[in-house]
């Protein structure tokens, strides 16, 4: 991404319902597999600016790794101490060194995907976690996805495909950000006609109260992805174990 994007990412990863409600997603299923570890090694990889690798800290202890040294400049303003310049298709840990992964938006912005997959079973210990998010559908491509630099978007099955491929076994896959689906397919729809307009990253700032409703309306409907999978949506959510036995 570049620099603009990671001010605006830096500024509203605490309180805007995107970022909110996404890292309210992910604890979720960690806190219902790992409610009483707090001993785990957890790689943070595609850290961003680092507000969900402070979240991740009640599990035990987190690395923050970028390839971006940007990424890594925002996230040691947070006082983030276990910081790695990496590159997800080549990790530079060690076979079965790491309790969980989470890779939240980090795959699609790489040429290879199926390289990294390959590399978190390889680091991950038997029985170890990955917890992944991907932007869905191609038909939502605009350009907020030239701003952010992504090859890809996925469908369900491409992720589920992928993540077996590499011999990780999926435990929950499901749509997410499924409420508001409509109302993102028509701003991207939009987006995408403006063939002279410069891409941004379809950040809006949304006022207290409506912001305060979102968030409220998507930890709903993540208790609902708790329970059931969602046929549709804005992201598709993924927690897969190495399928190894510990």
């Amino acid at each position: 991404m570049n620099s603009e994007e990671y001010d605006r990412m830096y500024a509203q990863e605490n309180s805007y319902w995107w970022f909110v409600g996404r890292h309210h997603l992910v604890l979720t299923f960690l806190r219902s597999v790992y409610s009483n570890r707090k001993d785990l090694l957890v790689l943070d990889i595609g850290c961003g600016t680092g507000a969900m690798s402070q979240k991740l800290a009640e599990f035990g202890y987190v690395v923050s790794a970028d390839f971006s040294p940007h990424a890594l400049q925002y996230s040691k303003r947070r006082d983030l101490s276990r910081l790695c310049a990496a590159d997800a298709m080549r990790l530079p840990f060690a076979d079965k060194s790491i309790d969980v992964i989470v890779a939240l938006d980090i795959l699609e912005h790489l040429p290879d995907d199926n390289a990294a997959l390959r590399e978190f079973q390889r680091v991950l210990k038997p029985g170890g976690r990955v917890v992944a998010t991907v932007p869905a559908y191609t038909s939502l491509w605009s350009g907020h996805d030239v701003a952010l630099m992504h090859f890809r978007r996925y469908l369900k099955g491409e992720v589920r495909s992928r993540f077996e491929t590499a011999k990780l076994k999926i435990e929950k896959l499901s749509y997410a950000m499924t409420f508001l689906f409509p109302i993102v397919w028509i701003v991207r729809r939009i987006l995408a006609l403006k063939k002279d307009r410069e891409p941004k990253a379809s950040i809006v700032n949304a006022p207290g109260p409506l912001n305060g409703m979102l968030i409220a309306l998507l930890k709903s409907e993540n208790a609902l992805i708790k329970r059931l999978n969602l046929p549709f949506g804005v992201t598709v959510f993924c927690m897969a174990q190495r399928a190894d036995s510990p």
